[in-house]
């Protein structure tokens, strides 16, 4: 969320923003958050001389009793007092409420780096790396591959559970399993607690993350009042909501490796075909948590250590600075990576990795302490390290040979055996 106070004292900018980042609705809460706070502090200016007289009034009563006078045309005065202050109380408390309703649906403000844009085609590719595979033959598509070799089986996957929840059998189950490994090495070597965590949350931890209220709808709510995590960013991101953290102890890195589910509504054609896009998939994730000072030169680290990765499995990648209009409704800043599909011929997403600042923080209270200093809010980054699908498919598809089958590069050779 942003600060209350900041939207006070730079609304101009706050509407700039959110014009950047077209998220239009929310132009005319800005104005309505203006109204009501306002309002709210010139009740809490007279609730607060209000309480003074009646304090005033009730030590005039002490005395006027102890001096044996009438002191009933004073307590009527109180008593009217107290009821007109009540319904003072009262208005300031629903105002309080809609303020704090408006605020989570205030997107977070585009950094200043960030490329304004209408849509995904605004998209700045700043890096490209590694050479597109050329083949002697037609390459296929993966979903070909898979259904030879019997690696992925999607139809017994939608029988059993619907579209986008496939079976990976024999060598496609082993590779999940290397890539979970693989993965999990690189970033553990490279000083990230590994963690393990819950795939069920409830509904604060959504909204500390900003997932409720902006995606709803692409998250599976199950009975209990949970939800199944769209991205470990929702459980490791919210480990230490409502902390205060000593500052020599940041940053804070953890790295998780878990099954993600996304509804996916309105999803359909060939962009998600066989395993471009699912509702149950595999991810590694990445979740810092930054001094302010620090948080920038963590995002840059971040998507060079996604970036690694794909180098290592040798996979051809370009990395996107995400646009205003495309970047996500908590994202400051946003970088996207993609790798070369030989079979489709075409560029797959694979990691997003984003600077959240301190929008996510102040939803859920995580705030760090300097010496001698009040506490602050930390800034939290995340970013796929990676997410599982596209590289697999970018694998079989960069990796085929002519008999129909696939090879897999040097560095996964360890994981397999």
């Amino acid at each position: 969320m942003l600060d209350l106070r900041f939207i006070r004292e730079h609304p101009d900018l706050v509407k700039e923003g959110i014009r950047k980042k077209r998220e239009f609705d929310a132009l005319p809460l800005v104005d309505e958050l203006l109204e009501l706070d306002r309002r709210r502090r010139e009740l809490l200016a007279e609730i607060e001389t209000l309480r003074a007289q009646q304090k005033k009034l009730a030590k005039a009563v002490g005395q006027a009793k102890a001096r044996g006078e009438d002191a009933g045309p004073l307590l009527e005065k109180s008593s009217e007092l107290a009821e007109y202050l009540r319904g003072l109380e009262a208005e300031e408390k629903q105002l309080s409420a809609r303020i704090q309703a408006i605020l989570p649906q205030i997107p977070n403000l585009p950094h200043p780096s960030v490329p304004e844009g209408e849509s995904e085609a605004d998209n700045v590719v700043v890096k490209e790396w590694g050479e597109k595979p050329i083949f002697d033959f037609e390459p296929k598509p993966h979903w070909e591959l898979a259904e030879r070799l019997g690696v992925v089986d999607f139809e017994r996957g939608a029988k059993v559970s619907g579209s986008g929840f496939p079976f990976f059998l024999g060598r496609g189950a082993r590779l999940v399993r290397a890539l979970e490994n693989f993965f999990l090495d690189f970033h553990t070597a490279r000083g990230f607690v590994e963690v393990r965590p819950p795939l069920l949350v409830r509904e604060p931890a959504a909204f500390g993350t900003g997932q409720i209220p902006d995606k709803e709808g692409m998250m599976y709510e199950v009975s209990g009042g949970y939800y199944l995590i769209p991205t470990s960013e929702v459980p490791v991101t919210n480990l230490h909501a409502g902390e205060i953290l000593e500052a020599d102890r940041l940053p804070l890195k953890y790295t998780a490796y878990t099954p993600n589910f996304r509804v996916e509504a309105g999803s359909y054609g060939k962009d998600v075909r066989g395993l471009n896009r699912l509702h149950q998939f595999d991810k590694v994730e990445m979740v810092v948590f930054s001094h302010p000072d620090e948080s920038y030169d963590w995002l840059e680290r971040l998507t060079r250590q996604a970036e690694e990765l794909l180098e290592r499995l040798g996979l051809p990648y370009r990395r996107l600075l995400m646009c205003t209009a495309d970047m996500g409704f908590t994202q400051a800043k946003k970088y996207d990576l993609e790798v070369w599909s030989a079979g489709q011929q075409k560029w797959l997403e694979v990691s997003s990795i984003s600077n959240m600042e301190d929008y996510q923080a102040r939803r859920m209270k995580t705030r760090f302490r300097e010496p001698g200093g009040k506490p602050r809010l930390v800034h939290t980054l995340n970013g796929s390290g990676l997410a599982f699908p596209r590289v697999l498919a970018a694998l079989m598809e960069n990796y085929q040979t002519p008999e129909g089958d696939f090879t897999l590069p040097e560095a996964l050779a360890p994981y397999l055996n």
